[in-house]
């Protein structure tokens, strides 16, 4: 599949471009929304119910419990599993911020440990080693994240779990529809968060979140806690959170969840494309780590990728997102400063240098635009571009 000449000076390529899934939905989703003003249920009800419910069928899950955000979603999880002051829970450094700040807010202390190279997920073999250290006593929890739309490798997880009497806690915030054999994200845990914030592949029209378990006792916990501690109305069993789903948001996520295995189709048929077009274009370099072209993401054996993104390494990253920027093409970095080098964070006491691959990865990490939509020629368009400043920057190595 040759990269085709094109000018691009007047074609720009959106890093998302949420026109297109909504446009097709339009009365679909204002007909749901028009049922929740008629029934007056703003808050939970039946719209956030039903919605629950054709979420734990579509995952293969015993209760699916809506909540207000992922964030939420993921202190839910933590805090409905027991997991509290002066214990110790093991995640990654490679994440959005609130992988980190869900255990503070549990009021758990944060472990770290290393990511793998080729998958950017939290790496079990780090986590074997981080179990080993002192303090490592207090450790209760992993909290694997499912970063870009592909699971952990869940089987390394889940030895190490049963050997040490760990919960498994999943941050599949990015992962919905994402498998592990045939086991959905969402499934593989004792319990899981999702996101449904408005880039996610199964997305809401503004904040929402979802906890999935299993295990009976966590899932009631979790309703609990999300209404301020009550199970029964003003009756306060302990102290919870007002983290509660909007009827609205239930609504739109019933009418996408019938479109999100499709549009996940979608997405897998577009990283093939992008797969298929670098390789043509003799771009993509066979090794872990980038020198002169750029390394392609890939599907781990075992794992059904739903390429929430498309994340490519390269070694002259910042240049290559400048020079696509000026393009018109849309790029993001996911992400540019691992979680122990944050300020708030810095009183976890990690130093530069303790995780090596997740500081490599965040110099050289670039998020291509895909989306369901994406045409082949937007992505002729980014490959072509990539390809010309690439060239670029070896004539000037070559000259210098």
């Amino acid at each position: 599949m040759p990269v085709a000449s094109r000018n691009t000076a007047s074609f720009s390529v959106p890093m998302i471009d949420l026109e297109r899934q909504y446009a097709p939905l339009r009365d679909e989703l204002l007909a749901a929304l028009a049922t929740v003003i008629d029934r007056r249920q703003f808050i939970l009800g039946e719209p956030v119910q039903e919605f629950e419910t054709s979420a734990a069928e579509h995952l293969g899950v015993a209760a699916a419990i809506g909540c207000s955000s992922g964030t939420d979603a993921l202190w839910l999880a933590l805090a409905a599993a027991g997991i509290g002051d002066g214990d110790a829970v093991v995640t990654t450094p490679f994440s959005f911020f609130a992988s980190v700040s869900s255990i503070l807010r549990a009021g758990a202390r944060p472990v770290l440990a290393d990511i793998d190279p080729v998958s950017f997920n939290l790496s079990p073999q780090a986590v074997e080693a981080a179990l080993q250290a002192p303090g490592a006593d207090a450790v209760r929890a992993l909290l694997p994240v499912h970063l870009y739309g592909q699971c952990v490798d869940w089987q390394g997880f889940a030895q190490l779990a049963s050997e040490r009497k760990l919960l498994l806690v999943e941050d599949a915030a990015q992962a919905w529809g994402a498998r592990w054999n045939e086991t959905h994200a969402g499934g593989l845990g004792d319990i899981a968060a999702f996101s449904f914030y408005p880039t996610k592949n199964l997305s809401a029209a503004g904040d929402a979140g979802l906890v999935t378990s299993n295990n009976p006792e966590f899932a009631e916990r979790a309703r609990m806690l999300r209404q301020h501690g009550m199970r029964v109305r003003y009756h306060h069993d302990e102290i919870g959170w007002n983290a509660r789903m909007d009827g609205f948001q239930g609504a739109i996520l019933k009418v996408k969840l019938r479109y999100i295995q499709h549009w996940n189709q979608q997405r897998r048929a577009a990283a093939a494309r992008y797969d298929a077009l670098f390789r043509a274009a003799g771009l993509a370099e066979g090794s872990v780590y980038p020198e002169h072209g750029v390394v392609l993401p890939s599907e781990l054996p075992g794992s059904h990728h739903v390429w929430h993104q498309y994340v490519i390494r390269s070694a002259r990253r910042d240049g290559l997102r400048d020079h696509l920027t000026a393009h018109k093409i849309g790029s993001e970095i996911y992400y540019p400063l691992p979680l122990h080098q944050q300020k708030a964070l810095h009183s976890l006491g990690y130093a530069e240098g303790s995780f090596p691959e997740a500081e490599r990865a965040a110099r050289e990490v670039l998020a291509l635009p895909i989306f369901p939509e994406i045409t082949e020629a937007e992505q002729q368009a980014v490959v072509e571009a990539i390809a010309a400043f690439l060239s670029s920057a070896r004539s000037r190595i070559c000259t210098s």
